[in-house]
């Protein structure tokens, strides 16, 4: 009798628990990890302020193991407007980085969304891949201006994920700075 009762409860449990977004762990070593938050800011590129959230929220929807969220102090990620020589990015590609976003590249068609989307992913630890379509978001500038895609492909947030699954924080070279090409 005990036995039945004590299943009973664990189902209402799952019955109650289900519906409420809480998890339920299935053993040991079944815990997911904490997703990493990387705080940027926006306030240097006020012509763009609702382009580079669309970017992060890109991010967002696609990673699981690294979040992008805005603040407006204390950012890791800082983006700037910049009014020529071209977007980049100067980053440890660890979630650190200056993001210098380039007007006239918008004025000449380029999508502002794609370019911020596409300089966060610098910062997410992705190198550029100007040879790729227009669905990689890591291609850039090499599709042209037609290209207005500023989500990543299912391959360049499989990476990211892998990049982000532990922090990020045992991977080699951290620390070194580099500066990702310009979109």
């Amino acid at each position: 009798m005990r036995a039945r009762g004590f299943g009973r409860i664990a189902a209402i449990a799952v019955a109650v628990a289900a519906p409420l977004g809480v998890g339920l762990v299935a053993g040991p070593g079944a815990e997911a990890a904490a997703a990493t938050t990387i705080y940027y800011t926006s306030s240097g590129a006020p012509d763009y302020v609702a382009q580079i959230d669309q970017g992060a929220a890109n991010w967002n929807a696609a990673v699981t193991d690294v979040k992008l969220v805005k603040r407006s102090s204390g950012a890791t990620v800082v983006f700037h407007e910049i009014h020529s020589g071209g977007s980049y990015t100067q980053t440890d590609g660890h979630g650190n980085g200056n993001v210098y976003l380039d007007t006239s590249q918008v004025a000449e068609g380029f999508d502002p969304t794609r370019i911020a989307a596409h300089e966060l992913g610098h910062n997410l630890g992705l190198p550029d891949d100007y040879d790729g379509p227009c669905s990689e978001l890591m291609s850039g500038h090499g599709p042209g201006t037609s290209c207005t895609n500023a989500k990543p492909s299912a391959q360049e947030a499989a990476k990211v994920q892998q990049l982000w699954r532990n922090g990020f924080g045992g991977v080699k070279g951290v620390g070194t700075r580099v500066t990702a090409g310009v979109y």
